[in-house]
């Protein structure tokens, strides 16, 4: 981790590098297999000029005639590799002759290959979306007249995203989709995502909207998949008597459902609120953005100049602003900052021409400067819609993050949770005020092309934000000692105040060095703890 202190930096911290893929699950982590009992054998037409049948040498020493051969098989194993990519293994039993294989990958794609006898045949094919596949392998011996075929289904490990919503899900305070009770300490609540509503069966992630609230403890709430151990992180904070949401995205169960773990001591109300859900069906890829402002009430940037009324509403233009691109925007990545509210309240963001759900993406207390992550579905007209769901009026503030479209080409890859900074452990200590770590999340790794991440801050000694932006300093640079000091951000990732913990969900573009800074955005020390959930990868 490196610290800059106001002049180029030094580069003699250390970078933290990508969470291993073998560790996560994802190195041939998939396997599909179809044994060469499933071999489907033909005779191949003699060639005209034949007029006897060729002989070839089995392994054995005999002989194989043209109807000979009579031991070549083919078996498949697959292997998904990342989110577009698979290896393939073809098995050939034969005798010791030359071979002709080819591989057609189902997309209308095929490649060549050779053999001699017995051998294995490794290949390696990435798709142009994500998808179920059969892939057939055919082997031919010439020779002898003869092919024989087998076929595997395959599946890419990643997963497009599919806009939904906003749609509660959970509310224990009402019994929507649980039991009408609070979650017990030390317990989980199981909500039903797959099949639930219009959202397919085999969903591999979900994005949710989790807030806590009628708090009597401290504590912490889990997100996992159900079947799955509860992994050591956290992905939402909260203090006694607090209501505070956080965006998750979370892999899905195998049965459909996620748990919400109760990590306090005393009960809670839990409320889940659906955005969007993954599957590995293409639809919607993922394209990271440098974070850029585009509303800001206290300017007049993106809407009327003033706070936003209680119970008032505007709209935003979303599509063809900035980097944003003027149509096939399914949905958009933001953080919403609240600030100088003069009420309790939420804040709601939802797509434009309709009416307002009963969803909350940011809550909020009088006064209270706070920000949290949102993926929220872009209205027919390019716009989203955010309405002040209290009584008095606040100052709103949206940062765009990234966005989905058919035509973006990063799928996304869930995995056991990694944490990938904490500056309470270790030499490093915390992170000093108006500096920076910068974390080496995907360098010399293109394909990679943001993360998803949990950041909390704590140990706060002063008022402030933390920023999470792409580095322009290479890995070499800052190993060369040439690296420059980035230019300072100035989009919220998340706010707090003196003594806080604050939590919340980045999806952190990797920019073009793969390199990742998180600024400390106050004059006062903090430490940082950072979880990786997941990751997007381009084909």
């Amino acid at each position: 981790m490196a610290h800059a202190d106001g002049a180029p930096a030094d580069g003699k911290g250390h970078g933290v590098s990508t969470p291993d893929l073998a560790e996560a699950g994802l190195s041939k982590g998939t396997k599909f297999t179809s044994p060469a009992s499933k071999s489907t054998r033909q005779t191949l037409p003699a060639a005209k000029s034949r007029t006897s049948a060729p002989q070839t040498l089995a392994a054995d020493g005999a002989t194989a005639t043209a109807a000979g051969n009579p031991t070549l098989a083919v078996g498949l194993e697959a292997f998904a590799l990342s989110a577009h990519g698979i290896e393939l293994e073809t098995s050939i039993t034969s005798a010791d002759t030359p071979l002709d294989v080819t591989v057609a990958w189902g997309d209308g794609t095929t490649s060549p290959a050779t053999a001699n006898g017995t051998e294995v045949v490794v290949s390696d094919h990435t798709y142009a979306e994500v998808g179920t596949y059969t892939v057939k392998v055919t082997v031919t011996d010439k020779a002898a007249n003869t092919s024989v075929s087998n076929e595997v289904a395959v599946s890419t490990e990643g997963s497009d995203y599919t806009a939904y919503g906003p749609t509660r899900l959970l509310d224990t305070r009402s019994g929507t989709g649980a039991p009408k009770a609070k979650v017990a300490p030390y317990t989980s609540s199981r909500l039903k995502i797959g099949g639930n509503g219009g959202i397919p069966a085999g969903v591999t992630a979900v994005v949710l909207n989790v807030t806590v609230t009628n708090t009597t403890s401290g504590g912490h709430i889990t997100a996992f998949a159900d079947g799955d151990e509860r992994p050591t992180t956290s992905n939402v904070n909260f203090v006694p008597g607090q209501t505070v949401p956080n965006l998750v995205i979370v892999p899905v169960g195998e049965n459909g459902y996620v748990d919400l773990y109760n990590g306090g001591w005393e009960s809670v109300d839990l409320i889940a609120d659906v955005t969007g859900y993954f599957t590995h069906t293409a639809s919607s890829g993922y394209t990271p953005l440098t974070p850029a402002r585009f509303v800001d009430t206290r300017s007049g940037l993106g809407t009327a100049k003033g706070q936003l009324a209680g119970y008032g509403s505007f709209s935003t233009q979303i599509s063809g602003v900035g980097q944003v691109p003027a149509s096939g925007v399914t949905a958009v990545a933001l953080n919403v900052t609240v600030t100088n509210p003069r009420s309790d309240g939420h804040l709601t963001v939802y797509p434009s021409g309709q009416s307002a759900p009963t969803a909350s993406n940011v809550n909020f207390t009088t006064g209270q400067t706070i920000a949290n992550s949102v993926i929220v579905p872009v209205g027919p007209d390019g716009k989203i819609s955010v309405r002040n769901g209290g009584w008095n009026p606040a100052d709103v503030i949206v940062d765009v993050v990234g966005y989905y479209s058919p035509k973006s080409t990063s799928a996304y890859l869930p995995f056991a949770p990694v944490r990938a900074i904490d500056t309470r452990e270790g030499n490093e200590g915390p992170l000093d005020g108006r500096n920076y770590i910068w974390a080496d999340l995907a360098a010399g790794q293109p394909d990679i092309k943001g993360f998803v991440l949990n950041t909390t801050v704590t140990n706060t000694k002063d008022t402030g934000f933390l920023a999470v932006t792409p580095d322009p300093n290479s890995l070499e640079a800052y190993d060369g000692n040439t690296a420059v000091r980035p230019p300072e951000p100035n989009s919220s990732t998340l706010n707090w105040t003196v003594g806080k913990t604050v939590p919340n969900l980045v999806q952190a573009g990797t920019g073009t060095t793969g390199i990742v800074d998180f600024w400390n955005q106050s004059y006062g020390d903090m430490d940082l703890i950072v979880d990786v959930f997941g990751m997007y990868e381009d084909n």
